[in-house]
């Protein structure tokens, strides 16, 4: 048993670390694209234009971890930008919704899409700005960067988080030309001086790459400090599912749309991947609402795990604090119940470390938010491709 985990906490280290060339490469490659994107995308928005996205499988939780990241800053103060998922039936949606000062981003990988490439064409002709992640119909078509669908998400990932951020630095230089107000820590090279806008665009181009030295300094010390705790949680899990239990996934926000990319990574696997039977309390609207308004927020995934939970089951709580209030509840609930509870969180580990309530429980020490999620996608990742070794192999 000793040498089988030691395997494969030495492959777990091997995959995260195997994904920093792949990174850097990639924004080396783009992130000058990517500033001329930004740029467009904030006149487009300043002239009332709304982020549209969309995609299938997997691919659909990142068109609603765009329209969350977009909608609900992470940076209390900044603005909300008008962003939408437009759901599984994007073909018919789309073209009833899109404008010509819209932007569109359609998720496709590893491969491109057919369904997705003509929703794209359709709406660069009615003149919105298009990005295609992967694909080739699109203004910013972009290729995938590896094989692994969960390499390419986790790419593209970073990708429209690094929109997210500049485009607010082009807000400033637009509407004020030189007091970048609270994205002064995003970019400070900016300063209070006015600067030509050429001059901003190239460092914008620097910061993203810095950005991606970040997440892959931060997926490098997860290499060395979590790859253990990962081998305990993957066994576990799979003595689980063994006996028949599912996994049960929920977060807020981002981390809402990090359960759900879970569940369609454990439902929909690659192909040749084992299907694996999981639910994300996430992806319950009226559920969610309804427990909202009538017993409060704290409630909602305590009250569906009620109903859901089964002793042999795993419940998994992402949280980038570790101490979302509904978080905590819904995994003593899991706890009290006899599942094995893990958490994903960000910081120290929050409460979700300090008092316990997870068996296992894999942090990325950070204090901000977007890199806390790109290695969090990095590390569920892996942990399910171990989870698929250990069901394979019996």
């Amino acid at each position: 048993m000793q040498e089988s985990m030691t395997g494969l906490a030495a492959r777990s280290r091997q995959d995260l670390l195997r994904r920093n060339a792949i990174f850097e490469a990639f924004f080396q490659a783009e992130a000058g694209r990517l500033a001329e994107a930004c740029h467009e995308m904030s006149r487009r928005f300043l002239a009332g234009g709304r982020l549209l996205a969309f995609g299938n499988g997997a691919a659909a939780t990142d068109a609603q971890h765009v329209s969350v990241e977009f909608v609900h800053p992470v940076i209390v103060g900044k603005r909300a930008l008008p962003a939408l998922d437009l759901g599984l039936d994007f073909e018919a949606r789309l073209p009833v919704l899109v404008r010509p000062e819209d932007m569109v981003m359609g998720f496709a990988f590893p491969a491109p899409e057919a369904a997705v490439e003509r929703a794209l064409q359709a709406a660069r002709t009615r003149g919105a700005l298009t990005f295609g992640l992967a694909g080739e119909a699109a203004e910013y078509s972009f290729a995938s960067p590896d094989e692994d669908p969960f390499v390419c998400q986790e790419v593209f990932e970073v990708l429209y988080h690094v929109l997210w951020e500049t485009v607010h630095v082009y807000f400033e230089h637009r509407e004020q030309g030189h007091d970048v107000g609270a994205s002064a820590f995003l970019y400070p090279f900016l300063g209070k001086r006015e600067q030509r806008l050429e001059s901003v665009v190239a460092e914008v181009q620097g910061s993203m790459r810095q950005k991606a030295e970040e997440v892959n300094r931060l997926r490098t010390t997860a290499a060395e400090t979590e790859t253990e705790a990962m081998a305990e949680i993957a066994r576990e899990m799979a003595e689980r599912l063994r006996r028949g239990g599912k996994v049960i996934a929920f977060g807020n926000g981002g981390s809402a749309t990090d359960a759900n990319d879970l569940v369609a990574d454990c439902v929909m696997p690659p192909p040749g991947w084992t299907a694996i039977p999981a639910i994300s309390l996430a992806a319950e609207p009226a559920n969610i609402t309804a427990v909202a308004n009538d017993i409060g927020t704290e409630a909602i995934f305590a009250r569906q795990l009620i109903a859901q939970a089964r002793p042999e089951d795993v419940a998994i709580g992402i949280s980038t604090s570790g101490n979302s209030a509904n978080i905590l509840a819904a995994l003593a609930e899991a706890r009290k119940r006899g599942l094995y509870t893990v958490g994903l969180a960000g910081y120290d580990g929050g409460k979700v470390v300090s008092e316990r309530l997870a068996d296992g429980a894999l942090v990325i020490r950070s204090d901000y938010i977007p890199r806390i999620q790109e290695a969090q996608a990095s590390v569920y990742h892996v942990l399910r491709a171990r989870i698929e070794e250990l069901v394979r192999g019996g």
